[in-house]
């Protein structure tokens, strides 16, 4: 069972590393590069405001971050141009490892930047956050340059969500709460006491990253946490409160095709792990009742989770990167 004393241990505030230049002698003592990754798809209304809050203050004034990276799911809106006009390195995801094909998702797009970054330290924060601050950086890092010990670093925070009468300040997280809450709390025990464990910003070394599998769509955070904590253990994990996150919310319909595809990777590593008897395969097929035009009609959705090996054991990656040559997927 989870140890109180690894929550209470392992358990940070983002205030406590807003020390920006103690961060960077710790860098620069380490001599370690850290990358800014920014997953995106169509985030043309929000994504200059992300790039030049952070860049300004943690690239161009103190120089923490070594390099801010866009990796594009073949954004249809002006995404890419305005992102590369911010300062940004902009990558289109479908360029990346060609020979390894493409697949759409935020998880696909992390596990292409380990490939064009250059960082040992890789952050990534989401490009739809309303109230971007520093912080959603320096909070995460922090305890990675403070601690060798730590390898990840998963964020938590209030997420309020705004009604017609008002704000509800705890409203957000529903998939989390309402789904995944409980799988863990039954199968995964050890990681219940993860406050926000679909939470979409996260930090990590190269090395922990680069040895474990990664989920292309919204299973990424379900599987990175469960398979982190099997390869490495919960020591190495560390969670930052990030006081509040403000960001657009997803329709109860978005919401159900979401928590169905983090659902497939719950049971398929539940399954794996001898948590969970599968008795047939998890299913991509996903029928909805959705209403239009005041007439209900059931419709077809294919959901389904590509699960992409740890980039340590791709050709190309080690090459690049001077990796163990005992490392072989090809």
């Amino acid at each position: 069972m989870i140890s109180k004393e690894w929550f209470k241990n392992n358990r940070y505030k983002c205030s406590s590393f807003s020390n920006i230049k103690k961060l960077l002698r710790l860098k620069e003592k380490q001599d370690i590069a850290i990358s800014l990754v920014i997953p995106t798809f169509n985030e043309a209304s929000s994504i200059r405001n992300v790039i030049t809050t952070l860049k300004s203050e943690l690239m161009d004034k103190y120089g923490l971050l070594d390099e801010i990276i866009v990796v594009d799911s073949g954004s249809k809106d002006k995404t890419r141009i305005i992102a590369r006009k911010a300062g940004a390195k902009v990558y289109l995801d479908s360029t990346i490892l060609r020979s390894r094909g493409n697949h759409r998702g935020k998880g696909e797009n992390l596990w292409k930047s380990l490939y064009v970054s250059k960082g040992d330290i890789i952050c990534w924060v989401d490009a739809d956050i309303k109230n971007i601050h520093p912080k959603f950086v320096y909070g995460i890092v922090g305890p990675l340059l403070e601690n060798k010990r730590i390898g990840y670093v998963k964020p938590f925070y209030a997420r309020p969500v705004q009604h017609v009468e008002g704000s509800e300040p705890l409203g957000g997280g529903r998939v989390s709460e309402m789904l995944i809450r409980p799988l863990i709390n039954q199968y995964f025990p050890v990681l219940s006491a993860f406050i926000s464990p679909l939470s979409g910003e996260g930090a990590a070394r190269r090395e922990v990253l680069e040895q474990i599998p990664i989920f292309s769509g919204y299973g990424l955070e379900t599987g990175m946490l469960i398979d982190i904590n099997k390869k490495f253990g919960l020591s190495k994990i560390a969670q930052v409160d990030l006081d509040k996150r403000l960001h657009r919310h997803q329709s109860l319909t978005q919401l159900s095709k979401m928590a169905y595809a983090i659902l497939q990777v719950f049971v398929k590593r539940a399954n794996t792990l001898g948590k969970l008897v599968l008795v047939q395969e998890v299913s991509n097929a996903y029928k909805v009742p959705e209403r239009t035009n005041g007439e209900y009609h059931l419709v077809d959705h294919k959901i389904e989770e590509k699960e992409r090996p740890p980039m340590a054991l791709i050709s190309g990656y080690r090459k690049k990167f001077k990796k163990d040559p005992k490392w072989v997927y090809d």
